[in-house]
């Protein structure tokens, strides 16, 4: 009669399991590498770096911390972010990703800060802005923007807005124009800090005067006609789905 040993046999794991860990890993190395992923485009749409040649995007391509993104003449984008949050850009637009760190497991390590160069675009927080607002900031020639969960429009005119009318039908100074169609965002420059809140406009014309509240007709609603979508169904800006969309992630 054989003797029963104390030891205890090791079952190997599943090559489901296998392979599901597999994909997990591989989904978060793809994630880390990206910022988020063009989901419209209806023109021109260019990503460059310092160093580097530019590339041309499309639906799909990746967006990276460091890029430089550049609109054609007529051409609007959208770029979700792995966080869930969304960007429209309009045409003849240069927006840099200065910094971008998103991890949903760890929200003390948030960071998004954009520059817009010149141009247009309307931006909807995603996780990242909701969880620390404080890590959230849009960089311009005359204010910097922050964030308080919020779905915003800004215009930055250098004279370059020729044709574009305010609510009055007026043409558009030279500054930053932004409205705000839910939450609030605050416009910070040397000259002071001023809340705009949900429903309002504001204007900033240099970097030393504070930024200011304007009345309804002389704002602007920074408008982004919707692009083409890969499904053939067009963009409603304003519509985004909540919380991070670790499908969006290209390998």
């Amino acid at each position: 009669m054989r003797a029963i040993t104390g030891t205890r046999s090791c079952r190997p794991a599943s090559s489901a399991a296998l392979a599901g860990a597999l994909l997990a890993l591989l989904s978060g190395l793809v994630c880390a590498q990206g910022a988020g992923e063009v989901t419209q485009v209806s023109g021109a749409l260019m990503a460059s770096k310092p160093s580097g040649a530019p590339r041309v995007l499309g639906i799909k391509s990746r967006v990276e911390q460091g890029e430089l993104l550049t609109t054609g003449s007529g051409t609007y984008a959208r770029v979700k972010f792995t966080d869930g949050g969304e960007v429209t850009l309009r045409p003849n637009t240069q927006l840099r990703i200065e910094a971008y760190r998103f991890d949903p497991n760890a929200p003390e390590g948030d960071n998004f800060v954009m520059n817009l160069i010149k141009g247009g675009l309307r931006s909807i927080t995603g996780l990242l802005g909701k969880r620390r607002p404080n890590s959230y900031a849009l960089k311009t020639v005359v204010a910097t923007i922050g964030i308080r969960g919020t779905h915003y429009g800004a215009l930055l005119c250098q004279a370059d807005c020729g044709g574009v009318l305010n609510n009055a039908r007026q043409g558009l100074a030279d500054g930053l124009h932004v409205d705000v169609a839910q939450g609030a965002i605050d416009v910070t420059n040397r000259g002071g800090q001023t809340v705009v809140g949900q429903g309002s406009f504001g204007f900033v014309p240099n970097a030393q005067t504070l930024p200011r509240i304007v009345p309804p007709t002389l704002g602007i609603t920074v408008s982004t006609p919707p692009p083409a979508s890969r499904l053939g169904v067009p963009l409603v800006v304003g519509s985004t789905t909540s919380g991070p969309l670790p499908e969006d992630c290209i390998p």
